[in-house]
């Protein structure tokens, strides 16, 4: 048996494992309507202060607003890194992205790839899909270019959408000049804007499923706001007549918003019109930080995208489920991230978890039950190539409202205390216990993900510093 088929063959049985007890999952979600469908919405470099119900004043994002009024806010949720391809990663395995071969962004050329995912790591559809649930993915995936790692082999049965890292134009979606548009494995050449595909092809899969027994999973990932800032002209026209004295910078980048927006509000909608919104659980986040050299509101946060300041890591975040999560603007200071979506998905769909993962689920806090969430250590990291990273890994770590962190490998650390320094601009000293305490708890982290490796194999260094 060579590698790949003996890691396929445990990860098949991890997987059986991990559905063994579906049948107490039935059991505890009898009596209320049969396992809801689950649409999880994740939005690419998507500010803090970027939408209008967290304080933009410049823009109007009223789906969205409305979205957070039908369920429950939470305004301390965090992405799991400050850039793309690691928190994709901890949404869909419930684990730090370290712990599964993706500590940095996964691209196009090896020689400037920091990441690959593990063959044999549990991924959330195919939980769901052993529980009776329909996947699908639609839009950015940013997990591998080629098998084993693309949607259709990682428990995904319906893939439409973008392989790649980021479109170097919305109309064409190439990237280096190569096409990652895919139906399922076909590529395809689809023409529109890519927020306008994704909303409409999303459209499709759901009207596809109102009449279907068995629920969907459908996790719906669009590449805006993320560069190239590229909305269409006549919503650009529509902000500038709106907001007089705004930047060409800032207006384009508010209307790629607001163009966001309106593809999220027809998805919505179509739930509706087909009767499938009462027993569906929404969820909606991006993966990182609004890039500010773009003109992105990152709000009271200091930093944005690639920092581990509250900016590059802090997200708006909302969950709604008709007739369970309470409806109203409900705000909430439960610090949770990316990873704990994985099991709170998972007992929403009354699936249980017997492989190990490092995310717990926020689910009865999302019923309004009283839940007790008791303090954790929290860690933040990302390699990457450049000169300003050479290849290596930054890191940040939370524990209650204390947080170590740093921006650059080759920068000390700092202690912030986020109750009384919420803008992280006061650093405390590093004879403060708590230095000693967080610093300790990153080097357990460190030894423990320094053993899953990463790199599918050896880089071309070469290349990486060619015109350096």
């Amino acid at each position: 048996m060579n590698r790949r088929d003996f890691l396929k063959s445990v990860s098949l049985v991890g997987v059986t494992a991990a559905i063994a007890g579906c049948a107490e999952g039935e059991k505890r979600i009898r009596g209320r309507e049969r396992r809801p469908n689950i649409l999880m919405i994740l939005v690419d470099d998507l500010g803090y202060g970027d939408l209008s119900c967290y304080g933009a004043q410049d823009m109007r994002t009223p789906h969205l607003d409305a979205l957070m009024a039908s369920g429950m806010r939470f305004d301390s949720f965090y992405a799991n890194c400050p850039v793309c391809s690691p928190s994709r990663a901890a949404l869909l395995t419930g684990r730090y992205p370290d712990m599964v071969g993706v500590p940095g962004v996964i691209r196009t050329h090896q020689s400037d790839s920091w990441g690959y995912l593990k063959e044999d790591v549990i991924l959330l559809p195919q939980l769901l899909k052993k529980a009776g649930y329909h996947t699908a993915v639609v839009g950015k995936w940013h997990l591998g270019l080629e098998s084993p790692n693309v949607p259709n082999e990682r428990g995904f049965d319906h893939f439409h959408g973008f392989l790649g890292d980021m479109m170097d134009d919305y109309w064409n979606h190439r990237r280096h000049d190569i096409n990652y548009m895919y139906l399922n494995k076909k590529k395809i050449e689809p023409e529109g804007h890519a927020t306008d595909l994704f909303t409409q092809w999303s459209v499709d899969y759901i009207t596809s499923r109102k009449d279907s027994k068995k629920p969907f999973f459908l996790y719906l990932a669009y590449n805006a706001p993320h560069t190239p800032i590229h909305p269409p002209a006549e919503w650009v026209e529509t902000v500038k007549q709106r907001q007089a004295g705004i930047t060409d910078k800032r207006a384009k980048l508010v209307a790629l918003i607001e163009h966001l927006d309106d593809g999220i509000g027809k998805v919505i909608q179509l739930l509706k019109d087909t009767g499938q919104w009462g027993n569906t659980l929404v969820i909606f986040t991006s993966d990182n930080g609004g890039q500010t050299g773009v003109g992105a509101n990152n709000g009271p946060l200091r930093g944005g995208k690639q920092d581990m300041w509250e900016g590059g890591i802090r997200e708006p975040f909302c969950a709604v489920w008709p007739g369970h999560i309470p409806t109203g603007i409900r705000k909430v200071d439960t610090v949770a991230c990316t990873m704990d979506l994985y099991p709170t998905m998972c007992e929403a769909a009354g699936v249980p978890i017997v492989h190990e993962i490092d995310g717990r689920s926020f689910l009865p806090t999302l019923l309004g039950q009283t839940q007790s969430l008791p303090d954790r250590y929290l860690v933040w990291m990302r390699r990457e190539g450049n000169p300003r990273y050479g290849g290596r890994i930054y890191y940040a770590i939370r524990y209650d409202n204390w947080k170590l962190l740093q921006n650059s490998p080759f920068e000390p650390m700092q202690l912030f205390d986020l109750k009384n320094d919420p803008k992280e601009e006061n650093p405390l000293s590093n004879s403060h216990p708590m230095f000693k305490r967080l610093f300790m708890e990153l080097s357990r982290h460190i030894n423990q993900a320094g053993g899953i490796p990463w790199a599918k194999e050896p880089a071309d260094v070469d290349k990486v510093y060619q015109g350096i």
